[in-house]
């Protein structure tokens, strides 16, 4: 696992997390989630991971209309970045765990197919699948992404030409991404990202990620991250074991102890750990290449 010498940031800039009331720098408004993401692209990411949230409420939405404006916004500044879009919103359970048949406030559960709608429309550069169900957190909150609905999404998102973007909490889902490329519903070079220190998936643990990029399949692109204060140590982790790598507000707040970032600000910590490990950062055009992307049109 020779160490990457060009490396792809990728930036991800609200997510769908409970962290609008927590920092007045997480973007909510399609205006804001545009300007954001040309201000992490102007600061190094050659890739933008982008959710959408009620302007009003600032809760996580999957509207496509939403969607449609913010890569509007970005395009229309001429910012050169890859676009990609999450498909993995309408797959929250919460269930009553007295009666766990019934569905509690927060549940947005919907078909593989039903999360594609946005990708369907805009046809991004890349588009997320998340490879497993998890138990997301204390409580009674659920990830839900069965194998055939996985099966069924990565068909689709096959068919539309958008590269997946494979979402990884865990070493068995690595395990069914795998099946799926076998089976036919990948196409190369298949793209990972390993998702790491999300409760209850696998542990930001720099040994429990070498052995997931050792499942690798042969010729993948990957890219890792942690969650808050491991954010930039998963950067140097990353990068030495020959991967890329994803920061934003998605993930972590803070620039250090108690100073909140920006995502530009985040970006541009991760370019100078990457420039001091003697590695380089890769253009978005490079990211495309490498990627199996289409040329900027």
């Amino acid at each position: 696992m020779p160490m990457n010498d060009s490396v792809i940031i990728t930036c991800a800039l609200t997510g769908a997390g409970d962290t609008v009331g927590r920092s007045p720098h997480v973007p909510v408004t399609p205006e804001q989630i545009a300007r954001s993401a040309v201000e992490a692209a102007e600061a190094g990411a050659a890739v933008v991971h982008i959710h959408v949230r009620d302007p009003e409420t600032g809760a996580p939405a999957r509207d496509p209309r939403l969607y449609r404006e913010v890569v509007e916004r970005v395009k229309e500044t001429g910012t050169d970045v890859v676009i990609n879009l999450t498909a993995g919103m309408g797959g929250d359970l919460v269930i009553d765990p007295e009666h766990p048949l019934t569905h509690l406030p927060g549940t947005d559960l919907v078909s593989g197919l039903d999360r594609l709608p946005h990708v369907e429309d805009l046809l991004p550069d890349i588009c997320t699948l998340d490879c497993g169900s998890l138990n997301f957190g204390d409580g009674s909150n659920l990830y839900i992404s069965t194998p055939d609905m996985l099966r069924t999404g990565a068909k689709r998102i096959q068919e539309l030409g958008v590269r997946p973007e494979l979402e990884i909490f865990d070493t068995g889902q690595l395990w069914f991404a795998k099946q799926l490329l076998d089976e036919g519903l990948l196409d190369d070079p298949t793209v990972f990202q390993l998702c790491m220190g999300i409760p209850w998936g696998a542990p930001a643990d720099p040994g429990v990620l070498a052995s997931m990029v050792n499942m690798l399949p042969e010729g993948a692109q990957w890219a890792s991250f942690a969650l808050g204060r491991m954010q930039m140590p998963w950067v140097a982790q990353s990068i030495l074991l020959g991967g890329n790598v994803r920061v934003g507000l998605e993930d972590n707040l803070y620039l250090s102890r108690g100073v909140k970032a920006t995502n530009g600000q985040l970006v541009e910590r991760a370019v100078q750990i990457t420039e001091l490990l003697g590695a380089k950062v890769a253009t978005p055009d490079e990211a495309r290449q490498r990627l199996g992307l289409k040329p900027r049109a």
